[in-house]
């Protein structure tokens, strides 16, 4: 039978008090078996669900979505606003027992509505956007697939029902990135984000080891009671494996040159990994362990200061590609960057990181659906130099595109304000120095993203016409595909300020998440840092419109040190191959020549001998009896010779 448990946690370190529940979150597990299912039955049906195949993966998310909707509303109700769910015993080995169990809790719900309700948008566009792909069947079963281990990885009630859902959406990915494999770069990108995400699981498992050595169990709950029994090197030593994994899947520092390549699949892909699915669980798996990462201010500089890094470096490398999936992709590394900072400062700033998050999931997926459109209207092109002058022929995508570039750029009042000002405001409230530090990392990191989101907004819509030959007539797409983008522009304005109004009293539910800190005061008043946002972001956006509003040059042009460098994504991709892969592949052919060489010759040197021994010895095999005789006697006349040698003293 079912075990249905609701618990509530009244200090961040406090005893967890379990008692029944029921009612209809008691069906919790249906968010992840309907998409599930719907995925098996695509994949495994074949050709014979080509025809309507894709209405069912659109049908199992919006069923998801209304379900938690449900399940949302329902949890409001209850006083202890958290339900477990324990299905059956998954791994019981020696003293390691692991239950298939699910915790809905207000931090799960949120999630699970973003992953769901933007879900089901993005299902809906790309009915429309792959109609013309063989493998639409296909890709709805994967896209399933993909939606499904995301719930489960948000909804698992310890750290291995978590990693079982980690390792499903890292699958998913490899198996969407290289949808079209039979091109070489779709085949690539998979295979890199496949490799990249390795060593992150693998930090994140080995993690999950230290859980299991240390206290006995992967259980959340009892996990973070335990954790103020450890010594604090235990501590530091498993939060930051815990960040390796959260770095890996959210394409932070020094794992993120996976995410811009992950482009090459198709753009609903696109979408779906950067505003509501993937890069999303790294700064989930951080906020569900925030006991864990508050226990150790170490921990918390070097959450924060992977977050500022990567926010600058996703905004100085956007700024200088000219693929408009590839800036969108590298707005998506800075934009985690700002989440990274927030779950970092610990305190009421994890409620603003999840704020952000699903703020970003409305404005994200409306500008990559919108990039979709237009290269839906313009041929696949995608380098924003051949564009321009768009907003006369593709008005719906105009305007939506807009809302979700104002959005994320900051602007009052649209949602990315209410979301990420916070965070930049929190960020001066550090301490000492590091307040200006990484204040004025999120500070600068805005008025950058005002300069390449407004460069890509105006080269894409405004200036003069600058199209291929091949380009006569630009259209806008059908409605099944601006229906989506309207609906995710209107979240793009209001979103922000629904969000930032509601969430953070919504997540005080969940133990360490929204509760303010007694920290220290701004060394900026709130209303200044406020006015500067708002002036870096002005500022920023006014000068990529002066430069770039009457277009640019369709040719590669000569670039100075910084733009060089951003336009090799700030050599990264360079120190990977140098540090990592040509030693890699170094060491993978000696090991071949060792194992061709070494082992195999030994073997095979041993299996000449024997074959060219009994080779020759087989010669004396005549078959003729006078033979044999004439060996009998020549052996019997050496054995009586070696005799009378030893008699004679001869061989003493």
């Amino acid at each position: 039978m079912d075990e249905i448990l609701t618990y509530a946690q009244a200090e961040p370190t406090g005893a967890v008090a379990y008692a029944p529940a029921g009612g209809l979150l008691s069906s919790v597990w249906l968010l992840v078996a309907i998409p599930l299912v719907s995925a098996a039955i695509l994949l495994l049906l074949g050709r014979r669900a080509d025809r309507w195949g894709h209405w069912l993966g659109v049908a199992a998310i919006g069923a998801a979505f209304v379900l938690g909707l449900s399940y949302f509303f329902q949890l409001r109700g209850l006083d202890n606003k958290s339900v477990e769910l324990s299905l059956w015993d998954f791994i019981t080995v020696g003293n390691l027992k692991v239950d298939f169990g699910l915790l809905f809790d207000p931090l799960a719900a949120v999630f699970v509505l973003l992953i769901t309700g933007v879900g089901f948008l993005i299902h809906l566009y790309a009915v429309e956007y792959m109609a013309h792909d063989e493998g639409r069947r296909r890709f709805f079963g994967y896209f399933n697939l993909f939606v499904a281990a995301m719930l489960l990885l948000v909804l698992g009630n310890n750290y291995v029902m978590l990693y079982f859902g980690w390792e499903g959406v890292g699958l998913a990915s490899y198996l969407l990135i290289s949808f079209w494999y039979g091109r070489p770069s779709a085949a690539t990108a998979g295979k890199k984000a496949f490799l990249m995400n390795r060593v992150g699981d693998a930090g994140l498992a080995i993690g999950i080891f230290i859980m299991f050595a240390t206290l006995g169990t992967t259980q959340y709950d009892e996990v973070f009671n335990g954790v103020g029994a450890l010594a604090s090197g235990t501590v530091l030593a498993l939060g930051l494996l815990l960040l390796l994994g959260a770095a890996g899947k959210s394409g932070q520092f020094p794992l993120q040159a996976w995410l811009p390549d992950a482009m090459e699949g198709p753009t609903p892909v696109s979408a779906l990994i950067h505003a509501a699915t993937m890069v999303t669980a790294g700064v989930y798996l951080i906020a569900r362990s925030n006991p864990i990462f508050t226990a150790n201010a170490t921990l918390q500089l070097v959450v924060v200061s992977v977050g500022a890094l990567t926010l600058l470096m996703g905004c100085v490398i956007g700024a200088a590609k000219d693929d408009i999936k590839r800036v969108l992709a590298w707005s998506t590394v800075s934009q985690i960057g700002y989440m990274f900072l927030g779950v970092g400062l610990g305190g009421a700033a994890y409620a603003l990181a999840i704020v952000h998050l699903l703020a970003h999931g409305f404005f994200k997926a409306n500008m990559f659906l919108g990039a979709g459109s237009v290269m839906h209207g313009m041929n696949d092109q995608v380098d924003i130099r051949r564009f321009g002058g768009l907003s006369k022929y593709m008005k719906v995508t105009w305007i939506t595109f807009m809302m979700g570039w104002l959005a994320i750029i900051g602007m009052f009042p649209f949602s990315g304000f209410f979301s990420k000002e916070p965070i930049i405001v929190a960020a001066f409230e550090r301490e000492g120095w590091t307040a200006w530090l990484f204040g004025g990392a999120a500070l600068l990191g805005a008025g950058l993203t005002a300069f390449y989101m407004t460069r890509l907004f105006v080269l894409t819509f405004h200036g003069p016409k600058r199209w291929t030959e091949d380009i006569e007539h630009p259209h806008e797409s059908p409605k099944l595909m601006t229906i989506p983008l309207i609906l995710l522009a209107i979240g793009s304005v209001g979103a922000g300020f629904l969000l930032s109004t509601s969430v953070p009293d919504w997540l005080t539910a969940t133990a360490g998440l929204g509760e303010q800190e007694k920290g220290h005061e701004a060394v900026l008043a709130h209303g200044v840092i406020t006015a500067l946002s708002l002036l870096v972001t002005v500022l920023g956006a006014g000068l990529a419109w002066m430069l770039f509003r009457n277009g640019t040059a369709t040719a590669p042009q000569p670039a100075g040190v910084l733009v060089t460098a951003a336009r090799r994504n700030l050599y990264t991709d360079a120190f990977n191959e140098a540090v990592f892969e040509k030693p890699g592949i170094f060491l993978t052919r000696a090991l071949v020549f060792l194992d061709n060489r070494g082992v195999d010759g030994l073997v095979n040197g041993l299996a000449a001998a024997v074959g060219g021994g009994s080779g020759r010895l087989r010669r004396l095999q005549t078959g003729f009896v006078r033979s044999y005789a004439t060996s009998i006697l020549t052996g019997a006349l050496l054995v009586v010779a070696a005799f009378l040698a030893v008699q004679a003293g001869w061989l003493a």
